[in-house]
């Protein structure tokens, strides 16, 4: 496909008479993490209105729940989706299964990386934190504050961990964020230098397919040409849902809205969508 076949579109609308099933992604498409995008709120609900499947799909290193109460605090009306996904909820999921069959052993130290201290990815795990990478058993990037320190900061913590080898698990593959001063870089981004360390990640969320099949699975395991996966990163978004056969549309509204080249970042990625718009909203 070239990109000018890519159909170009002012909202969501056309997209409800296509689509049954959506797969939405929230940062950069609902919201940029302290307020609602225009018109997001009230397209998510027409969405509901319309008789849509909705389940939100997120790279987020906290569970769904924490995910859904900052929805409604941002003023997204209660029962527009239908289902909530986060790559952190995913892992914890794993963790607390590993750790029924006893492959997870309790008191296991674990070097948390979070934002403004969260500890929810953890809460019910065996799990015992240390701040130290040099008395870890395993590390969990769950999220960065990438706006508040530098990449030599997480360096030199992580660095004595990935020297030991130390399984490090990333649960928001997402190497930009967007903060209140602007993009700036992810935890994708530090599982990235973990590696450089000479260590190894396991990264858990999109674009891997596993995330999108747990979202498919909780929406009843629709015919794949009725859902459409909708985000705002090429590299998430877009590839993940193409890997497995999904029709996908690029919202303009988060990382990449001031973009200077589409066709660059689709061709770095290797993936393009079928639908470009500039916001998620109902028209």
């Amino acid at each position: 496909m070239s990109i000018a076949m890519i159909e170009r579109l002012d909202g969501i609308r056309p997209l409800v008479e296509r689509y049954q099933v959506f797969l939405l992604d929230q940062f950069g498409v609902l919201h940029d993490g302290s307020a609602p995008y225009p018109g997001a709120v009230a397209a998510l609900s027409a969405l509901k209105r319309a008789g849509k499947t909705v389940v939100l799909v997120s790279n987020s290193g906290r569970r769904a729940k924490p995910n859904e109460d900052r929805l409604l605090r941002l003023g997204f009306e209660a029962g527009s989706w239908d289902h909530f996904v986060s790559s952190g909820e995913v892992a914890w999921r794993s963790f607390h299964e590993m750790a029924a069959t006893g492959a997870l052993r309790p008191g296991t130290n674990c070097l948390l990386i979070s934002r403004d201290n969260d500890r929810t990815a953890i809460e019910g795990l065996p799990f015992v934190l240390t701040g130290a990478g040099d008395t870890a058993d395993l590390v969990l990037i769950a999220a960065s504050e990438g706006d508040r320190y530098d990449l030599d900061h997480y360096r030199r913590l992580l660095a004595p961990a990935a020297a030991r080898q130390v399984p490090c698990f990333c649960t928001n593959p997402d190497t930009i964020m967007l903060t209140t001063v602007g993009p700036r870089f992810g935890a994708g981004r530090l599982a990235d230098l973990y590696e450089s360390l000479g260590g190894s990640v396991t990264r858990i969320g999109k674009p891997g397919p596993a995330i999108f099949e747990a979202a498919l699975a909780l929406a009843g395991a629709p015919d794949r040409r009725t859902v459409v996966c909708v985000g705002d990163s090429v590299e998430h978004d877009i590839a993940g849902g193409k890997g497995v056969d999904l029709a996908t549309a690029l919202v303009l509204s988060g990382i990449l809205a001031d973009a200077p080249d589409l066709a660059a970042v689709f061709d770095e990625y290797g993936a393009q969508p079928d639908y470009v718009t500039g916001s998620f909203s109902f028209r």
